[in-house]
């Protein structure tokens, strides 16, 4: 019995590993999330994630072709590296595209950083779709945005557009080494949020404690006033249509949601408008699914787009995922 081709989505984060097997339609044939196992290093991490992705296509869709690998992640990848990766010690110096190759030998495999894929995803089928140009806000454990022009991520020179959490937060900061200064992600993100309560507590804690807390409530009246400046900024400097916001601490959004909603309308030439993403916590697996679904289709890459193709030789990837692919 012949079996139609599928494609491999694969996101790996700095907690957890989400994979799924789809056909080449978009439709999601099954998923599994697992932890990323980081504490192990990003080695044991990486195989891990390799391994839940074959399994998983082992028990769905055994004897059906794989006809490429989408692969999201934190940090930037490259073949030969990842740069901006310190969720788990070793990312950076991964062969990261090489050693998908030798993983999934034959395939056509396309990666990007997973802001860019969530962009990719929310874009293509979601909160994004035919908005032009766009913003997505990941907000969750770390802090990045991706700028949307015409249905396209931008990549920027080196992969590093939208990366708004290297951000200078003030002129003090002006000349100085990261390592001289506070950069915006180590404040204006989940991590960052629960290093600055007092005790041992998660940002989903903080919100909820917030309530009845007035020192976690200025807190957090301190973490939406910050968000609210860069959020601005950036939407003077791109003029979006629209901003969606993705990521963990969506769970949260309406607590910090009316702060950056009015900085946006008092600050703002043409103010964009502010909605939750469509895919809140998965669009990097979506986005994953997209860039796979792409590299199957063999559909040329664009210098706009933010992923780095290997693979077969020969073979390009990017771009079209079917309306069905929103069930996914």
């Amino acid at each position: 019995m012949s079996h139609p081709p599928v494609v491999i989505g694969l996101d790996f984060g700095g907690t957890k590993i989400a994979a799924a097997v789809c056909d080449l339609a978009g439709n999601k044939l099954a998923s599994v999330v697992v932890p990323s196992r980081g504490e192990l290093g990003a080695e044991a991490s990486f195989d891990h994630g390799v391994e839940t992705a074959r399994d998983l296509l082992r028990s769905t869709a055994a004897g059906a072709r794989l006809a490429a690998v989408g692969v999201a992640t934190f940090g930037i990848p490259f073949e030969d590296r990842v740069e901006l990766a310190p969720a788990i010690e070793g990312w950076g110096t991964l062969r990261f595209g090489r050693d998908l190759r030798a993983a999934f030998p034959g395939v056509p495999v396309a990666m990007a950083t997973d802001a860019k894929a969530a962009a990719k995803a929310e874009a293509r089928w979601g909160s994004l779709a035919g908005f032009d140009p766009a913003v997505y806000l990941n907000l969750g454990t770390g802090l990045a945005a991706a700028i949307v022009v015409d249905g396209q991520v931008l990549a920027g020179g080196h992969g590093a557009a939208g990366e708004i959490g290297y951000n200078l937060r003030g002129p003090e900061d002006v000349g100085l080494e990261l390592g001289q200064r506070i950069a915006l992600e180590d404040v204006v993100s989940g991590q960052g949020l629960a290093r600055r309560a007092t005790g041992r507590m998660t940002a989903a804690e903080i919100f909820l404690a917030s309530r009845d807390d007035p020192a976690l409530d200025a807190l957090l009246n301190d973490f939406a006033n910050e968000l609210a400046f860069h959020l601005t900024n950036l939407a003077i400097m791109i003029d979006p249509v629209r901003i969606a916001v993705g990521g963990g601490m969506v769970r949260s959004f309406e607590r910090i949601r009316p702060r950056l909603a009015e900085a946006l309308r008092a600050g703002v030439p043409f103010p964009p408008e502010l909605v939750i993403a469509h895919f809140p916590d998965d669009a990097p697996l979506l986005g994953a699914v997209a860039l796979a679904i792409d590299a199957a289709s063999g559909i040329p890459v664009t210098n706009a787009e933010p992923w780095v193709q290997s693979g077969i030789e020969g073979s390009s990837a990017v771009s079209t995922m079917s309306e069905t692919a929103r069930s996914a």
